[in-house]
């Protein structure tokens, strides 16, 4: 895929279209309600600042409001919703992305669609084998009206592998990284103002040709959906209280929990139900040959901080690399803390000054207490350590454009 094209001054666009980051057309299928809809155009520059075609709509969902942006005399739309009390679920909004292959081909040509309900056969590889992929990642509206992304090529990279091992064709980085571009602008009304939330990405790939033996789905389905979600913690960071779990497993060696397979998730609900119905946040998965060593939470990276070393347990296969987990690692290194990434016992677990979790929902949560084989252990006065809400602060800030990105991490579109 050619590289994103600049374009300069104003360029018509079809009423039926939205052009993307490579100087091509997206189609717009028919809206799956019917609605007003007026379209006009703007400069597309899509590597590190980009403008989309903006739309103002009336429609089931709420009216829309428009605000000026900072940088130009161009009005943005918001939609009109209570940002303050924005929780952390799932809300429709108006767009999708949808690129479609054949078993043994590529991925070629995508499309934006109008949010709604997909048609699959009963005979699918995703509902009858499980064979599918899903990635999360996060947008976020700067005060001049910038959009930022977080390493979306590492989610690329990520799904690719995830792909490789579930047999599946998957989009190139090229074609990931553009797919987020285009959907995140598309659905721009939805992303939350400053310090107000963020719009959730989730890439999902998934076998939806219909085969009935087992094996590989003819066909396959590469779709983006977004979602406008508030802050995870509506009053800064909150300690969550683990319980470790002796008897069931969410991965084995050889198996998927390296890679962010649907059916990893569904797996873990017996056990996560169980520990909330006794007052618990989650659990904590040990290693299911030793059933000693941690491994990860139901889903998110865990970490021990002791003295000035930060641990985590080492990637071997059962664990996911969460791309939060590494952008930590190396916030850490930068900030002077020794880390470790090796296999780490429980015993260490229970004896660590300070415990914490990583994901992409979370970003960093601090843990307020860990209970193993009905012994409790509490961790600091309040549960947020020293550590924990240093790195958090160091990462949202960076995620926010709020400081400097020295490290490179961030797609700013405009």
């Amino acid at each position: 895929m050619e590289n994103c094209a600049v374009f300069a001054g104003l360029h018509p666009i079809p009423p039926n279209q939205l052009l993307g980051p490579s100087r091509s057309a997206l189609k717009l299928l028919p809206p799956f309600f019917t609605e007003k809809t007026h379209l006009f155009s703007l400069p597309l520059k899509l590597q590190k600042q980009s403008h989309f075609a903006l739309r103002t709509t009336s429609n089931n969902n709420g009216t829309t409001s428009r605000v000026a942006s900072p940088t130009s005399n161009v009005t943005t739309e918001l939609a009109d919703i209570d940002w303050d009390n924005l929780g952390f679920g799932f809300m429709s909004t108006d767009y999708m992305y949808v690129m479609k292959c054949s078993q043994g081909e590529n991925f070629t040509k995508g499309e934006l669609q109008r949010f709604g309900n997909i048609e699959l056969s009963p005979s699918a590889g995703i509902l009858n084998y499980g064979q599918g992929l899903f990635e999360g990642l996060k947008a976020y509206r700067k005060h001049d009206g910038k959009i930022l992304l977080f390493r979306p090529e590492e989610n690329a990279l990520r799904l690719r592998m995830g792909a490789e091992r579930m047999c599946m064709p998957s989009p190139t980085v090229e074609q990931f990284v553009e797919a987020v571009k285009v959907t995140v602008l598309a659905n721009k009304r939805w992303i939350p103002p400053p310090g107000k939330g963020s719009l959730y990405i989730r890439p999902l790939l998934m076998g939806s040709g219909a085969v009935l033996g087992l094996a590989p789905a003819p066909e396959y389905t590469f779709l983006i959906y977004v979602s406008p979600v508030g802050n995870y913690f509506k009053e800064g960071l909150a300690p969550i209280n683990l319980i470790v779990e002796t008897d069931m497993h969410r991965a084995t060696p050889g198996g998927t929990g390296g890679v962010k397979t649907i059916g990893n998730y569904a797996a873990v609900l017996k056990a996560q139900s169980a520990a909330k119905a006794k007052g618990y946040s989650d659990v904590l998965y040990l290693d299911s040959v030793h059933k000693r060593y941690l491994e990860e939470v139901s889903s998110c990276n865990v970490f021990l901080v002791k003295g000035n070393v930060i641990t985590t347990p080492a990637i071997k296969g059962t664990i996911l690399p969460g791309i939060t987990r590494k952008s930590i690692l190396d916030v850490a290194l930068s900030q002077g803390f020794q880390v470790e990434e090796r296999s780490v016992s429980v015993d260490e677990l229970l004896d660590a000054d300070e415990v914490f979790c990583t994901g992409t929902a979370v970003v960093v949560s601090p843990v307020g207490s860990i209970t193993y084989q009905g012994k409790r252990v509490t961790y600091g006065a309040d549960g947020v350590g020293r550590v924990a809400q240093q790195l958090y602060s160091a990462l949202t800030s960076l995620q926010m454009g709020i400081s400097e990105d020295k490290m490179d991490w961030i797609v700013e579109l405009k």
